[in-house]
């Protein structure tokens, strides 16, 4: 009766978000999030300054606060975006530091770029390791621009960006402590201080997140022995700002990560552990040349290593362990150069321009993908309107040409809003972006399955968004606002796998690769393995999203969207695998000053995966609740307690689903991953 009552609510309060929704509640600027807790940026670069420039003209952007990610107790990024980012859907396949699927307007996991201050995250060469190693205690925003946006932020960004902002700088010194603990064994530990030194700004932080977790399946084999999720993530960082005139600066970042995350399986799992060792680093000169032009330069690193061990149980249980995995690596390094420059002339128009040079190189232990190096140079420029020349709206025009090992590939956007009335705009996205192949699809010989192929073209995509909405603050009553998007995406030139036909086709297609993993075999086992390669037809995305906003000007404010997404391949009536038809948010937070509280909801509807033995299988269809408060337990609000309890209801939702073989047996079972269970969050801050 709850679940039906949840889901006819969300389900009314997001159609209702056609009447009252405002993009601006969800694209705000950092705000204060404890008493002491209030931020001045110092200083504004034309990184940082970025995404809202490409939302004034036309791009959507969504914004999550430090006071939101704060006062809701997240843990980690993941969970701030699966509760409150519009027409985003996030799946944690295992609880907080986890991977996860992730899907923005009807997108594939690999269409979409995550960064960290501006730095690439989910590496060129292994674009589906989107992080899962970033604790919420660093983050001061995430910032979240929707579709194509390959202009400014190259490949993988062709559905949307997703950038998480690190602590900001203050000229006053403040800083803040945090103790707390969950009912999963959970340990969290976090303090960050910051102000300003001499003629610059710094910021030092650190956390540990630690937890015994919970059982990662619904259904496991009695040969799985270890099956509970555990993570231990361990982060510090610092970032100085130096302000050597009023024209110039010098912008240095740090941050570091080591991490313990367990990824048992659903059989035979005795142990299993990825140690990660994830450095993130940049240094970023700033110049004011004259209030026409505007320099920045910035140069980036970074490291990403993980080692893994597998241990399994033999069959029959008891009967010893064998040693898969010791400490077996795979990883990547990216580093590079962006220059950009700012030109405001006066009169109708501004420039902007740039050049980007990107080095990627990985390796892969499992795979057998030899250490890898690629080299990237790309240049682009973009021509936006003023004021002088549409009072009402802007426009941007832009292109990029990317260049990689030989292969070349140009893209293009054009994006405008125009504001029709004080409570009525419109705007739109639309362009090209790509997708280069990854280093498994590259290079990867697997003796018993895969072969990559070094001369594959770069994924292409079409995109365009179209948005219409308003906002109205009457004298009397709840300020509202809406908007309503409708988003498109062909994807084509497909990078899928292939078999050979034949032993002639294996030669001609690699002539020299001879070498027989089992000499006893009459033929080349690598010919009985699959190969990458560019397919024919087309990913076609189509759908809409519903925003809405509500602000009743009494410490009380909601938020209400839902998503609808068709993906499918062209010619097919199946929605890609992993990739909802219909999600919702609900989220509603009142503030009373010395105390408060914040209601999530998420609904899912109906998403398939096609598993081994059983077919397509529905595994979505589940309503998830999130309810948290806070409290100030002084006057002065140093002192703060932060109460969560994630899945309210304690929903038995899966978040993937696969299938492997039962003991002993030649027969196969259907297992899920499991959502968080009912989680009890406490935490306490002090704040200086």
């Amino acid at each position: 009766m709850i679940r039906q009552y949840l889901r006819t609510f969300l389900l009314a309060s997001a159609g209702g978000a056609a009447v009252c929704l405002a993009p601006g509640a969800m694209a705000q600027t950092s705000g204060p999030d404890a008493g002491r807790d209030t931020v001045v940026i110092v200083g504004t670069t034309i990184e940082e300054t970025q995404p809202q420039e490409l939302a004034k003209y036309g791009s959507d952007l969504s914004t999550v606060t430090t006071e939101e990610i704060r006062n809701q107790g997240f843990v980690d990024a993941s969970q701030v975006l699966q509760m409150e980012v519009p027409g985003l859907f996030l799946a944690p396949r295992g609880g907080p530091f986890s991977y996860l699927d992730i899907s923005l307007q009807g997108s594939r996991t690999q269409d979409m770029l995550f960064l960290v201050d501006g730095v690439r995250i989910n590496n060129r060469l292994y674009s589906g390791t989107i992080t899962d190693t970033l604790p919420s205690a660093m983050i001061e925003r995430i910032e979240v621009l929707k579709g194509g946006q390959s202009l400014f932020y190259g490949t993988q960004a062709g559905a949307g960006v997703i950038n998480v902002v690190t602590r900001g700088y203050t000229d006053a010194f403040n800083g803040q402590a945090t103790i707390g603990g969950d009912t999963n064994n959970s340990l969290h530990l976090d303090a960050y201080v910051r102000g300003k030194a001499g003629a610059g700004n710094y910021v030092l932080y650190a956390s540990q997140d630690k937890s015994d977790g919970f059982p990662a399946y619904d259904v496991v084999q009695p040969s799985a022995t270890d099956r509970d999720r555990s993570y231990d993530v361990n982060s510090i960082g610092a970032k100085y700002r130096l302000e050597l005139t009023q024209r110039l600066s010098v912008d240095a970042r740090y941050h570091h990560t080591d991490a313990r995350l367990d990824y048992p399986g659903a059989r035979l799992t005795a142990y299993s552990k990825n140690e990660r060792d994830e450095d993130i680093a940049s240094l970023g000169v700033n110049l004011d040349a004259s209030d026409m032009l505007r320099f920045q330069v910035k140069g980036y690193w970074h490291d990403w290593d993980s080692n893994y061990t597998t241990i399994n149980n033999r069959l029959p249980l008891g009967s010893g362990q064998v040693v898969l995995d010791d400490q077996t690596f795979w990883g990547y390094e990216d580093k590079g150069i962006n220059a950009i420059a700012e030109i405001t002339p006066g009169g109708p128009f501004e420039y902007v321009v740039g050049y980007d040079f990107q080095q990627y190189s990985g390796r892969d232990d499992v795979l057998l993908i030899a250490e890898q190096e690629e080299d990237v140079h790309a240049v682009f420029g973009q021509l936006r309107s003023s004021d002088d020349l549409i009072k009402n709206g802007a426009f941007a025009l832009g292109v990029r040409y990317n260049e990689t090992g030989g292969t070349s590939k140009t893209v293009w956007n054009a994006s405008g809003r125009y504001d029709f009335t004080g409570w009525l705009y419109g705007q739109a996205n639309v362009g090209t972006s790509f997708l280069l192949p990854t280093a498994e699809q590259l290079y990867a010989v697997d003796p018993f399955s895969t072969l990559g192929r070094a001369d594959l073209e770069a994924e292409e995509s079409e995109n365009l968004n179209v948005s219409l909405g308003g906002e109205q603050s009457p004298a009397v009553g709840p300020a509202l606002g809406w908007q309503a998007t409708y988003f498109a995406r062909n994807i084509s030139n497909l990078i899928g796998f292939a078999d050979f036909v034949s032993l002639a086709e294996f030669d001609a297609l690699y002539p020299n690769l001879q070498v027989d993993p089992d000499p006893s075999t009459p033929v080349n086992e690598f010919f009985l393995n699959g190969y990458y390669t560019n397919v024919g037809g087309e990913v076609e995305v189509r759908g809409f999203e519903l925003l809405g906003t509500a602000d009743f000007g009494n410490g009380l404010t909601a938020v209400a969207s839902y998503t609808h997404t068709d993906t499918k391949m062209e010619g097919s009536a199946n929605q890609l695998a992993r990739i909802p038809t219909d999600f919702a948010k609900v989220s509603g937070s009142y503030n009373a000053g010395r105390w408060g509280a914040d209601l999530s909801l998420l609904w899912t509807g109906e998403q398939r995966s096609n598993v081994a033995g059983f077919g397509s299988q529905n595994y979505g269809d589940y309503v998830v609740v999130d309810l948290a408060a806070h409290m100030f337990l002084d006057a002065e609000e140093t002192h703060k307690l932060t109460a969560r309890i994630a899945n309210l209801f304690d929903e038995d939702y899966a978040t993937r689903v696969s299938s492997t073989l039962i003991d002993g047996s030649t027969q196969r079972f259907l297992f899920a991953n499991r959502g968080q269970p009912q989680t009890f969050h406490l935490a306490y801050s002090y704040a200086f």
